[in-house]
């Protein structure tokens, strides 16, 4: 199957590429699954392509595989349907890989949380412990769009292996790293690879199973992204305390290369085999570099502001606002020049698209506050050791593993996934709510019960609306979907960890005044501002009154902190009524990818505003005909 797949999508690059469109007209009798005779005329073809279109804009919620009268009268998989190639030995074979990848690029968000105070002060670098967090957050983000759109030229498979060693050379560079400097900038090439192995999983597992199975599935890989994160702090914990911080990276060498192995000989999806020249031009450059500059001044503007310069710095309001102003470039260069855009603006165009995105980034942005604030809480207030506060952060993890199970199972069998989506939002605004509330001493009844409650309400919400979002694209649109909805909750991870940093550390600024008078100049000096999250080891050896003082400044600042967090569980609660529930298909059918399924798409949906504009009586210019042809 995968074979007969390759032949056939090698032979349609091989004939018709984007800048090759067969323009004479041909008297070969068109095959009746033809979209459109290449006998017609480039009226015809365009109508045939309009009306195709028309046809199918509303069918990606139900996936409906299209059958030949054969496959009617013999019920049975469709001869295109990837599922029925595949054992039960290479599909767990294929997931457990796919699991593997999720695991190691979630776990390198959070594992480092416990390490920070220890790889700080082994650097003596106070600015490195919220930079070794943001650059891996950072890249992270930035990179996704592209990851999708590469896999949409080149293939899945190519393109999640090449993702793979780019996090194995990451992890490499950052386990020897002998500088605070060359750690950022492996942790930035981490999460560039990191960045691609979690959209293409989401992706790979979109072209292996059906819209109705896949739910299954989303919520295997969100338990495996939830429980990475979550017990990233206590891994830290044990190898910073009874080993080296730098066994926080070089965990991910051997499962990497496994998971790599694995899934060059188990994974078959379809795989035009690109010329590397040709999908190198193909790329959107100038998109993914504008989205990338864009991101980056907008959260150095966040990081600097109010800490290291002032918020109405110049230099903290220029980088804002020009961040905004590089944004608003990339949204008119993927709306009029980018040929292939990397997040073309098609998937905004439903109200509940925009909500299930929001819905993701509210989500992203509350979720991993509790990665990494709560061990602060621990270590900070509490006293705990790094090992203890990763132990004391199970209640989360387990929690918010279960329910992500659970919701994938839910969603199988019922098809629904707006209940989920609901009951995660509500019971997650109550859980961070009720941490407000964490004790300034000690009472574990409160810790516990607390972090259920949170971990039950952001288990059901991973994967629920990246479904809800799937459901409402094309299935060329498939894959730009997903690394759309990752970039989201990438991007709402790497501000959360700013905004939240940029808030407790303002409020610890707040209280210098008592420290000093408490403390000293000099302790008080290292426990202000942006010195305070680098600076937790200073607490314990403080005498026992100075010590009292020190953790009642950082416990008020973390409380003032997940304010703003509940804030923005809430608004996603909010957001969430404008998602539309449609039906799932159990049905499926092989993805094809490469620049002529590109170019395919692309003239499909020119061709769909030229319909939509004479409809709304807007004046249309007649194209010269290059490329106007529809593909057979």
């Amino acid at each position: 199957m995968a074979g007969a797949t390759s032949t056939q999508t090698n032979a349609v690059d091989t004939t018709i590429k984007a800048h090759e469109i067969p323009t004479e007209p041909s008297t070969q009798q068109p095959s009746p699954n033809s979209r459109a005779s290449t006998a017609a005329t480039p009226e015809d073809s365009e109508k045939e392509v309009i009306d195709s279109e028309n046809h199918t804009s509303n069918q990606s919620s139900v996936d409906v595989t299209a059958t030949t009268p054969n496959a009617a009268a013999f019920p049975g998989p469709s001869p295109q349907d990837p599922e029925a190639s595949r054992t039960k030995l290479q599909t767990t074979i294929i997931m457990l890989s796919l699991c593997a990848s999720v695991f190691l690029a979630a776990l390198d968000v959070s594992i480092i949380t416990t390490a920070l105070p220890t790889i700080s002060e082994h650097f003596h670098s106070n600015a490195g412990y919220t930079w070794i967090g943001s650059a891996y957050l950072l890249a992270n983000a930035a990179s996704t769009p592209s990851w999708g759109k590469f896999s949409d030229i080149w293939g899945r498979k190519p393109i999640l292996l090449i993702a793979a060693g780019v996090f194995f050379i990451g992890s490499l560079l950052a386990a020897t790293s002998v500088s605070i400097g060359m750690l950022i900038v492996a942790r930035a090439i981490q999460g560039i690879g990191g960045g691609g192995l979690i959209i293409l999983v989401n992706i790979c597992i979109s072209d292996l199973f059906s819209m109705r199975k896949r739910g299954a599935y989303f919520g295997l890989i969100g338990m495996t992204w939830a429980f990475a994160s979550a017990i990233g702090p206590l891994l830290g914990g044990v190898f910073t305390q009874k080993v080296s911080w730098r066994w926080c990276f070089y965990i991910n060498l051997p499962i990497t290369g496994t998971v790599a192995i694995a899934l060059f000989f188990y994974l078959h999806l379809d795989n035009p085999k690109t010329p590397v020249w040709d999908g190198l031009k193909a790329v959107d450059w100038f998109g993914s570099l504008l989205i990338i500059g864009g991101t980056l001044m907008v959260l150095l503007g966040l990081e600097f502001g109010g800490v290291t310069k002032p918020w109405d710095s110049a230099t903290v309001i220029c980088l804002i606002i020009f961040g905004i102003v590089v944004a608003g470039l990339f949204v008119l260069n993927e709306w009029k020049f980018a040929r292939y855009p990397v997040m073309p603006l098609r998937l905004f165009k439903h109200a509940s698209n925009v909500a299930a995105l929001g819905v993701c980034f509210c989500h992203g942005f509350v979720f991993i506050s509790a990665s990494y604030y709560l061990p602060l809480y621990f270590q900070a207030v509490l006293g705990a050791t790094p090992l203890l506060s990763g132990v004391y952060l199970l209640p989360f993890a387990l929690s918010l593993s279960l329910t992500s199970a659970i919701t994938g199972v839910f969603i199988k069998k019922t098809g629904k996934y707006l209940p989920p989506i609901y009951f995660g939002l509500v019971v997650m605004t109550l859980g961070f709510g009720l941490f407000i509330n964490l004790p300034r001493k000690a009472t574990w009844s409160k810790i516990i019960i607390y972090q259920i409650i949170a971990g039950i309400g952001v288990g059901p919400n991973f994967q629920s609306p990246l479904i809800a979002l799937q459901t409402l694209v094309k299935k060329a649109d498939i894959a730009t979907a997903t690394a759309t909805f990752g970039f989201t909750r990438n991007l709402s991870t790497s501000i959360s960890v700013v905004v939240g940093s940029v808030v407790f550390q303002n409020e610890m600024q707040k209280k210098s005044a008592e420290l000093i008078k408490a403390l000293g100049s000099s302790v008080a000096l290292e426990l202000s501002g942006g010195s305070a999250g680098a600076s937790v080891d200073i607490v314990k050896d403080l005498p026992a009154a100075g010590r009292e003082v020190a953790r009642d400044a950082y416990w008020g600042s973390l409380r003032i902190m997940w304010i703003i967090y509940v804030a923005f569980a809430a608004l996603g609660l909010a957001i969430s009524f404008a998602i539309g529930q449609h039906v799932l298909s159990k049905e499926h059918e092989t993805t094809k990818v490469g620049l002529a399924e590109q170019e395919k798409l692309r003239l499909e949906a020119k061709r769909a505003k030229k319909a939509t504009d004479v409809e709304a009586g807007v004046p249309v210019v007649q194209a010269n005909g290059e490329g106007e042809k529809a593909l057979a």
